[in-house]
């Protein structure tokens, strides 16, 4: 289930907010390896490693490293001070955190009892690809609100770490997220909660968000099955927002340049997660796509309406609002121009849930 390796650090190759990325010299080769600092401490070169090595030996496309578990020779001090949220629980890499809802938190005081959102918008997607697009639309300046306070709550599917997202530290020194909540197992976030309810609570009462992102960690699971995805959480995160009195959108998958056809058009990922587990209405934004295909989307999302309200959205000027993006747009490895239908349609939410923060959520 493991392969474990033992390696040398050759050079620190570049690094941003929580992790580090290494070259270690391993069996004769030298690979890209990553640490985060915060669990393992912080290799130097000429540290021997311990690594585990299943996503390199994989060919992982989104988490293709080793990843460092430990510097044996070189231990990080113990933790200090409060927290008794245990994440990635009986792991070998299990970690305590201070969670914004439990008892020694500052913050308990504020979420004990917190049971609203106030209406604020909360734009549920399937990838973590679609975070960067979704608040291009937000703030573009044709019918963006730029002056939005936009906070990421990432769910608990893919990567555990929200260091693992080069994107979410970009975006966060660009100034267009004010923070990021890890919920579930999921950790390593600006504030940390035990569920999504309590994380949709925090990223309006701790750090104030006018709008609210919801998504999987980068490096999603699925399987070519109708369920067997990791993606069927973007429905249970519509329900989460709604039982709060949050206004849920639904951003819809959407490729056109994707090789398997389940995912052609609009993915089977949001019609399975939104016309069958999402059981609260959600406002869904279909992208007003040109041509056949922006046809044959309106067409695949049409059958949602019986259960959400469909919005057609307007991509007018969003080409180039993605264009300005502060961080690389890609997703499975595509980018803009090899899949602007995706873009364009994550985009488009972003754009309703600016419109919809302008009137209160209502």
């Amino acid at each position: 289930m493991i392969r474990w390796r033992k390696g040398e650090v050759v050079e620190i190759r570049r690094e941003w907010d929580g992790a580090v990325e290494l070259q270690v010299s391993l069996s004769g080769q030298q690979v890209r390896a990553l640490a985060y600092p915060a669990l393992v401490g912080r290799p130097q070169p000429g540290d021997t490693v311990l690594l585990n090595t299943t996503a390199l030996a994989m060919g992982l496309g989104t988490g293709g490293y080793a990843m460092v578990v430990a510097v044996p020779d070189r231990l990080p001090p113990d933790p200090e001070g409060p927290g008794h949220l245990v994440k990635a629980r009986y792991t070998p890499m299990q970690a305590t955190v201070l969670g914004a809802d439990e008892q020694d938190s500052p913050h308990h005081e504020t979420l004990r009892d917190a049971d609203s959102v106030d209406g604020m918008p909360v734009v549920v997607a399937d990838l973590h690809s679609a975070l960067a697009p979704i608040l291009c639309g937000l703030y573009d300046r044709h019918g963006g609100r730029p002056e939005l306070k936009v906070a990421y709550v990432m769910l608990d599917g893919g990567a555990l770490p929200a260091w693992f997202s080069m994107s979410c530290a970009s975006l966060r020194e660009a100034g267009w997220l004010t923070g990021v909540v890890t919920v579930g197992q999921a950790f390593g976030g600006d504030v940390e909660t035990v569920t999504t309810h309590t994380g949709l609570l925090a990223a309006r009462h701790v750090l104030g968000a006018d709008v609210a992102i919801v998504t999987q960690g980068p490096g999603n699971l699925g399987t070519g099955t109708r369920w067997g995805f990791s993606g069927v959480s973007a429905g249970e995160a519509v329900n989460a927002a709604a039982v709060l009195s949050g206004r849920p959108v639904a951003a819809l998958r959407v490729s056109e340049g994707d090789a398997r056809e389940r995912h052609v058009g609009v993915s089977h990922h949001s019609l399975t997660a939104y016309g069958r587990v999402a059981l609260a209405r959600a406002a869904v934004a279909v992208p007003e796509l040109p041509g056949e295909f922006g046809a044959r989307v309106s067409a695949q999302a049409a059958p949602l309406g019986e259960r959400h309200e469909l919005v057609n959205v307007p991509v007018d000027g969003l080409r180039e609002a993605l264009a300005a993006s502060p961080v690389r747009l890609s997703t499975m490895g595509r980018g803009l121009d090899a899949d602007l239908a995706y873009f364009l349609t994550s985009a488009a939410a972003g754009r309703l849930a600016a419109a919809l923060a302008a009137t209160g959520g209502s």
